[in-house]
C-alpha cells in the first residue's frame, strides 16, 4: 500500500482542522494525483504526543486494506536544524466528499447501505486485530459517488498491545469503556449502534460520562433516557430499530457477539430496502 515519498506538492484546498492538525487537499508532484495531506505541527516536548499519535495511526493504516477503511500511504517528519520533529505528514487517501455528521437527513434506505459498508470495514479491521475505539459520524466519509470510507485510527487501538489511557467521544463511548477503560469488539459494536441511532433519529444517545461528583448512569437509567427509534423516526423499519437497541445495550453480553453477525443483518435489510435505482446510494444527490 505504500508510495513514493511525498516529495513536493501543490496545495489545492483546506480540507478542515482539527484541534493539532489540518487536512489539505493536495496533487502530489511525482504522480499528479491527488491526495489528502494530515499536517501535525509539533512546536514542543508537549506536542510529542500528536508525533506519537500520527506514528500510531500510520501504523494501524498499514495493518488495514479494505475499500471501506481510508488509506494512509506515507508518514514524513520535518526537521529544524537541531534535528528536532516540527511537523509531521500523513499522505492520506482524498475522497470528495464529507462526513455524516454534516448531512442534514439521510433516507433509511441510504442509511442502511451506507451502515452496511461501515460493518464490512469494521469486520476487516477486527480480523487484523484492531479495534477503532472512536466510531462516530464524524469519522465516516460518504463521497459524492457513494463510497463510504472509515477514518481516523489515532485512538485506534491494536489487540495486544499496552494502551496507556483511552479516549473517546463521551456519547459514543460504551458503558465499559467509560467505567472499566476497556475497548473490543463488543465496545466497538456499541459505537456503531450510537452512530446507527444518532443518524436514523438525529438524537444523540445519553453519555454514560457524568460531571463531577454525579454518579454515573446505571442500565436502569440509561435505558430509560434511550428514546425508542421508532419513536424518533417512524419510517425506521422494526429489524432495524431492534438491531440498534441491541448494539446499545448497556450490558455487553448483550449485544451482537460479532460485527459479522451486524453486517450480515444489515446486508439482508439492504436487499430488502432497496427497491429502486433512486434507493441506491450512488444516486444521492447532495
Amino acid at each position: 500500500m505504500s508510495v513514493s515519498p511525498i516529495g513536493k506538492f501543490q496545495v489545492l484546498a483546506t480540507l478542515g482542522s482539527g484541534a493539532h492538525s489540518t487536512i489539505l487537499h493536495i496533487r502530489r508532484s511525482a504522480d499528479a494525483k491527488q491526495y489528502a495531506l494530515k499536517v501535525v505541527p509539533i512546536d514542543g516536548k508537549d506536542d510529542q504526543k500528536y508525533l506519537e499519535q500520527a506514528r500510531h495511526e500510520f501504523r494501524v493504516a498499514q495493518m488495514l486494506d479494505h475499500p471501506h477503511l481510508l488509506k494512509i500511504y506515507a508518514l514524513e517528519t520535518e526537521n529544524d536544524w537541531l534535528f528536532r520533529v516540527r511537523k509531521a505528514h500523513l499522505l492520506l487517501e482524498y475522497v470528495n466528499g464529507k462526513t455524516l455528521d454534516t448531512f442534514q437527513r439521510l433516507g433509511i434506505p441510504q442509511l442502511v447501505q451506507i451502515f452496511v459498508r461501515v460493518a464490512d470495514g469494521m469486520v476487516h479491521l477486527h480480523r487484523r486485530g484492531v479495534w477503532h475505539a472512536d466510531l462516530k459520524p464524524n469519522n465516516i466519509l460518504l463521497s459524492r459517488t457513494g463510497e463510504v470510507k472509515v477514518i481516523d485510527y489515532g485512538l485506534a487501538w491494536i489487540k495486544g498491545k499496552p494502551k496507556d489511557r483511552i479516549q473517546g467521544t463521551p456519547e459514543y463511548m460504551a458503558p465499559e469503556t467509560a467505567t472499566r477503560s476497556l475497548v473490543n469488539e463488543r465496545t466497538d459494536i456499541y459505537n456503531l449502534g450510537a452512530t446507527m441511532y444518532r443518524l436514523v433519529t438525529l438524537r444523540k444517545p445519553p453519555s454514560i460520562l457524568t460531571e463531577d461528583g454525579a454518579l454515573p448512569l446505571d442500565a436502569a437509567m440509561f435505558d430509560k433516557l434511550v428514546k425508542p427509534v421508532r419513536e424518533c423516526n417512524p419510517q425506521a423499519p422494526k429489524p432495524l430499530a431492534d438491531l440498534i437497541h441491541r448494539c446499545l445495550s448497556f450490558d455487553a453480553h448483550k449485544r451482537p457477539e460479532r460485527m459479522s453477525e451486524i453486517q450480515g443483518a444489515l446486508d439482508h435489510l439492504a436487499d430488502d430496502l432497496v427497491k429502486t435505482p433512486e434507493d441506491r446510494l450512488e444516486a444521492l444527490e447532495w
